[in-house]
């Protein structure tokens, strides 16, 4: 793994993220994730990033080389019970983690799931309109579409596309959580993100459309 470095409150590593790094984020109450990998179909297109961010706003890009399939330090926090990740549509990301890392992912607040339930009066549920509605900050999602499985260095817009898409997902979760308390359907939204492995697991199994008729 390589030596961390700072830039901008972003620590950088490959494969994992270090123990030092752990021990920051293990008594996190929130971990807002995000993935990128090289394409949308799982087994195909491998894992290619990791972004991390918790409350304090420690923000972490953990490269996932060509040949790693073992990340233990982010295995034991994403599969620790106690500490809710945040995903906006955890479905692909949930599934990239487990075909590419073996990680089965736990305690998980999907955004874009939430975003659905409680906000009703609008169609527009993709990550640049919610952060912009609930937290009014504009993302740049001009590097959306990018390699991110070079060997080379992240160029700095994808370092600042890849930070931003956790940076602010906590605060979009609470401003959630808050709607859909208010319109008595957050016992729903739980129980629709506890099914957001088994989505993930057909999708790795390339089963679609099962409960239609």
């Amino acid at each position: 793994m390589n030596n961390i470095e700072e830039n901008k409150k972003i620590t950088f590593s490959n494969n994992d993220i270090s123990s030092d790094i752990y021990n920051l984020y293990k008594d996190s109450s929130f971990l807002a994730v995000d993935t990128e990998a090289m394409g949308l179909i799982h087994g195909r297109d491998r894992l290619c990033l990791i972004q991390i961010c918790n409350e304090l706003n420690l923000t972490s890009c953990i490269k996932i080389e060509l040949d790693n399939s073992d990340s233990p330090n982010i295995k034991n926090l994403f599969e620790d019970n106690k500490i809710m990740k945040i995903f906006h549509y955890a479905r692909f990301d949930v599934a990239a983690l487990k075909c590419n890392l073996k990680i089965n992912t736990n305690n998980i607040f999907c955004t874009k799931i939430a975003s659905k339930l409680a906000r009703t009066y609008t169609n527009k549920h993709g990550l640049k309109d919610l952060i912009h509605e609930l937290v009014g900050i504009e993302l740049d999602k001009s590097s959306q579409s990018s390699d991110w499985g070079s060997s080379e260095d992240l160029s700095n817009k994808q370092i600042d596309y890849a930070a931003n898409d956790v940076r602010y997902l906590i605060k979009a979760m609470h401003k959630l959580r808050m709607i859909l308390e208010r319109e008595g359907r957050y016992e729903l939204a739980q129980k629709c993100f506890k099914t957001i492995p088994v989505h993930s697991e057909l999708d790795i199994l390339k089963f679609s459309n099962i409960f239609e008729h």
